[in-house]
């Protein structure tokens, strides 16, 4: 699978508002899935949501969206056949102990990670790319990750496959976080 991660932070680039006036808690709530209309419609991201909130998980989600996508934009490398469809979603992740990352450093060692763990997955039409962003989430301040997963293929249900594949690989590698982050986590 192809896999990247990066850092935005400052000059304008994107904040994540996290309890934002439409948050639904799925962590605390996982019972009003339902509320999400993306989870409705495209119900891997529902799964994927539920792995990522899940009791196992560090993490919780803030937001989310799926949307139908140029596959010239993807980055994913060309395949046999030809390609006329693309489908991609993002989700702004959180560690649950701290709310936040609290240092930049500390959500790039837990994004290290897991595309180290994507990298290794023998999936062709889909790309996962993590970026570490600022984030509020209520009184805690400090960054999160933005995850973008997205899946190629010859038509709009071939690109559903491809991203609920990358869905399933990406809940299916969670990494927990190493001792230094949760402890960084702990100071907040």
């Amino acid at each position: 699978m192809e896999a990247d991660w990066e850092v935005e932070v400052g000059g304008g680039a994107p904040v994540i508002e996290a309890l934002w006036p439409g948050f639904v808690d799925l962590r605390r709530s996982p019972e009003r899935m339902s509320e999400i209309a993306e989870a409705v419609a495209f119900p891997a991201l529902g799964d994927l949501l539920q792995a990522l909130n899940g009791a196992a998980s560090p993490l919780w989600t803030a937001k989310c969206d799926v949307w139908e996508a140029d596959p010239a934009d993807l980055a994913i490398p060309a395949m046999s056949g030809e390609v006329g469809a693309g489908l991609a979603c993002y989700v702004d992740l959180l560690p649950v102990e701290g709310q936040v990352f609290a240092e930049w450093v500390h959500a790039e060692g837990f994004c290290r990670e897991w595309v180290a763990q994507l990298e290794l997955m023998p999936l062709t039409t889909c790309r996962v790319d993590l970026i570490v962003r600022q984030t509020v989430a209520g009184a805690a301040e400090g960054f999160g990750v933005t995850a973008y997963l997205a899946g190629t293929g010859g038509d709009r249900s071939a690109a559903a496959e491809a991203l609920k594949d990358a869905m399933a690989a990406f809940a299916g590698s969670i990494p927990a976080p190493d001792a230094r982050t949760k402890a960084a986590l702990k100071l907040q």
